[in-house]
């Protein structure tokens, strides 16, 4: 990736686009696609441009760059690849200047997006710096957990933010940047999650959608798995891949694991799963799950010198949304040197119990109640009010 020369593709349209789209991972491309195909539904000629995704081209926008295919995180990753990202920033001011959208809607993707949103400030684009161009955000940094000085700093650059957890309103409440609360997609009725519950049946292994963190995820779920196996030798799994870069990372894990290799397959994303149980990352797909109501585990392992600058500034208890809106360990977590073999193969036991698979029930209606909005395209709406 660090030697990849990035170009941004023109518009075509004969009129500027209304609006620019920047999301840079494959969760931010899922969310921000839903947003635009409801938008759309109210809005049936906007023109969207859009660095993303795959998602975000099927919802009707013009793809001028798959960002989402180039997702990493971490210090470490991020170094590693300095040169790729900023040949894609400085291409995406030159597009932004020579394009004229209307707007700007960035979504999540905060080491890019904030620093975008601070040079069009600085340049004298957006609206705060003196010129014509609005910056919307949608789906705030998690500013919760780490970074909390940076709501000053949003408020300074950004002209209106959505937040997708209900606690996200409070969190810019000492700002003069008002934050609107416009329910998570997860939630919505509308919303198809890739997973399900099914008591019985192949658990699921889901390790997260960027390669590198796979790469370090994956191995620690084979080795529960593997020891689950021992006192479980029917157990099958599933894992789900959102895209070609992990799908050839989760066969080069599997090829070196012989031993629980043929007990495991893989399926696309958009497929979907069923399971009883599940070890998943910390990521969105957790939420889906905790949604879904599979009792289960999240595990996560990340670079060392990553996870030591992490746990120096990360000020929350929990890694998994769901942990945090629940405000208990309602799925265990797993990081690091404490997401052994013995550990989770117990977790997993654990969850053959009526009483887990109750509660997680519980807590997948109860998180339904904490994330739900008034309408189920409140997103669509705030949009469309900032646009037109």
């Amino acid at each position: 990736m660090a030697n990849s020369s990035p170009i941004l593709q023109p518009w075509v349209g004969a009129e500027p686009p209304d609006v620019l789209v920047i999301a840079g991972e494959a969760s931010g491309d899922e969310h921000a696609a839903r947003l635009i195909r409801d938008l759309k539904a109210l809005r049936p000629g906007v023109k969207i441009a859009a660095l993303g995704g795959p998602r975000l081209k099927e919802a009707g926008a013009q793809l001028i760059f798959d960002l989402s295919a180039h997702g990493v995180v971490g210090l470490i990753e991020v170094l590693k690849n300095y040169g790729f990202f900023k040949s894609v920033f400085n291409q995406t001011l030159t597009w932004i200047e020579k394009h004229q959208p209307r707007a700007v809607l960035l979504v999540d993707y905060p080491g890019f997006n904030l620093r975008l949103a601070e040079k069009l400030y600085k340049n004298g684009v957006s609206c705060k710096g003196g010129g014509k161009l609005p910056v919307l955000y949608y789906i705030s940094p998690q500013i919760w957990a780490w970074k909390q000085n940076r709501r000053f700093k949003m408020a300074q650059l950004l002209d209106a933010l959505a937040v997708i957890f209900p606690f996200g309103t409070d969190c810019f409440k000492d700002t003069t940047l008002k934050a609107d609360f416009v329910g998570h997609p997860f939630a919505s009725s509308q919303h198809k999650l890739p997973v399900s519950y099914a008591e019985t049946g192949p658990m699921l292994l889901l390790p997260g959608s960027r390669t590198a963190p796979v790469s370090r995820i994956f191995p620690a779920m084979l080795d529960g798995f593997a020891e689950y196996r021992k006192t479980h030798p029917e157990a099958k799994a599933v894992t789900l891949f959102p895209g070609a870069g992990v799908k050839e990372e989760l066969v080069r894990q599997l090829v070196a694991r012989p031993d629980v290799a043929p007990y495991i397959s893989l399926r696309s994303i958009e497929a979907g799963a069923a399971g009883p149980m599940v070890l998943t990352s910390s990521g969105t797909m957790s939420l889906a799950c905790a949604l879904a109501g599979i009792p289960g585990a999240i595990v996560y392992r990340a670079n060392p010198i990553t996870y030591i600058v992490g746990r120096s500034v990360v000020k929350i208890p929990y890694l998994g949304i769901a942990n945090i809106l629940l405000k208990e360990s309602a799925w265990p977590e797993y990081i690091q040197g404490a997401a052994k073999p013995a550990a989770l193969a117990q977790r997993l036991s654990e969850c053959e119990n009526a009483a887990v698979r109750k509660k997680a029930a519980a807590d997948a209606g109860e998180l339904r109640k904490l994330l739900g909005a008034a309408a189920p395209d409140a997103a669509a709406r705030w949009l469309e009010g900032k646009l037109f």
